[in-house]
């Protein structure tokens, strides 16, 4: 077998590359927290950005478990959804709101006719390890029991971005450990960061990145599926769409997450950009659209057995 990136790669993608090119020239490096008070300065600077938060969105502390955990609903224009998505958000953990994500979120709710249910869990370092992963587990159950009341229909998916696919891994083992994890047709996971023990050639990128000591840096063992679902049994998980830019330092990361999901018997779809970064699927590329109508026809997929039919915006 003879198996190379460019392999995994769509060559129809090579016509945004040079757009790309230019937007990763232009843009700066940014770093990301290095201490408390540097990541407190970070969500200040974040707090003073205008928020693209929908009004129409619905707010809600929902409950199950034994736990209580707010979420932000957006509703498809126009008619009753017909399945709905649970998003888990990004921010390494310690950044980041279901606000922040709500013009996404209202793009994706729209494309498929569906709810968004995204979740506000608590932020670390503040609620560290397993705040966050306790949280999302709560509002997957809560979905689970409630989806047919609530929104009209069981059909289920789930996904998330950066530290929010991790969270959706997470919350995928602890579904499944409870025999629940069939309940969501499945994941689309961009660009998560699958190993925090810096224990793997992947794991050891990122070792040294402050996100990690904030978030699980009282854990003894990084090693825990629920800390880095990497080493989980992943059995047993619904199909997952795996996105990554080769520019990203979690390709490795992710490639790896995406052999052990197929050695363990599962369906995995891993969709490489060419040059894209770590977060590009938030920018206003030709590349970034590419990649989000590519997790929107994937869901339909999922959800409905069809694809999407709009062309890419």
């Amino acid at each position: 077998m003879r198996l190379g990136l460019r392999s995994l790669v769509n060559t129809e993608l090579e016509a945004h590359v040079e757009e790309l090119r230019a937007a990763n020239a232009v843009s700066a490096t940014v770093k990301g927290p290095s201490s408390l008070d540097e990541l407190r300065q970070a969500r200040a600077n974040r707090q003073a950005i205008p928020s693209d938060a929908d009004s129409s969105a619905v707010e809600q502390v929902v409950e199950a478990a034994g736990r209580r955990v707010p979420v932000r609903i957006l509703a498809p224009g126009g008619a009753a959804p017909r399945g709905v998505y649970l998003d888990i958000h990004g921010g390494g953990f310690y950044l980041g709101s279901a606000a922040r994500g709500d013009a996404r979120n209202q793009q994706l709710a729209d494309a498929l006719g569906i709810a968004v249910v995204s979740v506000d869990y608590r932020l670390a370092p503040e609620y560290p390890w397993p705040a966050a992963p306790d949280d999302c587990e709560t509002v997957a159950l809560w979905l689970i029991e409630h989806a047919a009341a609530r929104f009209g229909t069981t059909r289920l998916a789930i996904g998330g971005f950066s530290a929010g696919a991790t969270l959706v891994v997470t919350t995928l083992l602890r579904l499944r450990d409870r025999g629940a994890a069939g309940s969501f047709a499945g994941a689309a996971l961009q660009f998560g960061t699958y190993d925090l023990s810096g224990l793997t050639p992947a794991g050891r990128l990122i070792a040294d990145e402050y996100f990690i000591q904030a978030y699980v840096g009282h854990a003894t063992d990084r090693t825990d599926p629920d800390i880095s679902p990497v080493y989980g049994d992943l059995r047993g998980l619904p199909p997952v769409l795996l996105v990554v830019g080769s520019a990203d330092i979690l390709l490795e990361d992710n490639m790896a997450m995406a052999a052990r999901v197929s050695a363990a018997g599962g369906e995995v779809d891993l969709r490489i950009y060419p040059e894209a970064p770590h977060g590009f699927t938030s920018r206003s590329t030709g590349m970034a659209r590419a990649a989000l109508h590519d997790i929107e026809c994937w869901l339909s997929s999922r959800l409905f057995d069809q694809r999407v039919d709009h062309p890419v915006r």
